[in-house]
């Protein structure tokens, strides 16, 4: 990935898309996104551990931190591919992965990104594309925790365990058959 001079011209988008390994990936090798970091957001419990996280209670949901240069790539861009990774009228989790902290969100960190991201999904609603309504959920952004380093860049470190999950859960059928005519899905 790039490394930007100016950290100041950077801006972050955070997705809950179910499993993280799963999310860092599609956004990972873009043009314009400097960094990836799985993590954690949304609950109210400082420093959670994946243990934590997985056995519920600590309101946070598995999420990857996507830092980005707004001038090489938009916000929109970002959320179209995050739709195009997950099953987004799934309201329990993602395919294998079950659970509050699976489900998939979008958190904004200022009013415009909110804006942008209610138009996408109601454009996605409105589509026709999907028979049940569009279950993601638009959120504030609040303190991202990040995982625990084992969990950072799974895909790079665990290449075959990445892709035995990435089909084994589901994932990589729901996304050819719903999605495979997207030219924005790589």
């Amino acid at each position: 990935m790039e490394k930007m001079e100016h950290e100041d011209r950077l801006a972050r988008a955070t997705f809950a898309g179910g499993c993280f390994w799963c999310m860092v990936h599609p956004f990972d090798e873009w043009p314009g996104v400097t960094k990836v970091v799985s993590g954690y957001t949304g609950g109210d419990q400082e420093h959670p551990t994946y243990a934590e996280v997985c056995a519920g209670g600590t309101g946070h949901r598995e999420a990857v931190e996507v830092t980005f240069d707004p001038a090489r790539v938009t916000y929109q861009e970002l959320i179209e591919r995050f739709w195009r990774e997950i099953d987004p009228t799934d309201p329990g989790g993602q395919f294998y992965d079950r659970g509050d902290s699976y489900r998939t969100a979008i958190f904004y960190h200022d009013e415009n990104q909110r804006h942008i991201a209610e138009a996408s999904k109601d454009r996605l609603q409105n589509s026709g594309r999907f028979s049940r309504p569009i279950a993601t959920e638009i959120l504030p952004a609040g303190v991202f925790w990040p995982a625990e380093d084992y969990h950072q860049d799974y895909y790079q470190k665990n290449p075959d365990q990445y892709q035995r999950y990435r089909a084994g859960s589901g994932r990589e059928r729901f996304i050819l058959e719903h999605w495979l005519s997207s030219p924005t899905h790589q």
